[in-house]
């Protein structure tokens, strides 16, 4: 396995929308539109992939200001779940949050996820509120 930048527009990323959507979106009964995606050009987004360039999951990290990242979209094939992907995808991105001199990585985790975070020492910051119709928890690390 192995984690690497993919590019805005590229067939690369619609592989990523497309497991983002049939992860996170379909079971709430969501689509991405045109200008949610379109809001995508200036993240950095993150893949994993096995040895032969299969998707197993990704992520996107949007910079906030000088000091703080947003983590957003995680996800994690179904096939590959339970298996240090989404770990390897969390570290590679604070990784690179680090070598581009952020020094706070912010999420919001559904609330399912909160176990997986605190894991990889996020800490919960305020109360559980809703977001996409599910509990989440606003999550953050020092780096």
């Amino acid at each position: 396995m192995f984690v690497m930048p993919v590019s805005f527009g590229t067939p690369e990323f619609d592989e990523l929308l497309a497991l983002r959507d049939v992860i996170l979106r379909k079971p709430l009964g969501l689509e991405f539109t045109v200008e949610q995606i379109a809001t995508e050009y200036d993240s950095i987004h993150l893949a994993c992939y096995t040895s032969d360039w299969h998707l197993l999951g990704c992520l996107t990290l949007l910079p906030l200001d000088e000091k703080e990242v947003k983590m957003r979209q995680v996800v994690v094939a179904v096939a590959a779940q339970k298996k240090g992907v989404g770990r390897m995808l969390v570290e590679a991105g604070e990784e690179w949050a680090r070598r581009k001199g952020f020094s706070k990585m912010v999420l919001h985790a559904r609330e399912v996820a909160v176990p997986f975070y605190l894991k990889l020492d996020y800490r919960k910051v305020g109360e559980r509120f809703k977001e996409v119709d599910l509990p989440h928890f606003k999550m953050e690390k020092d780096m």
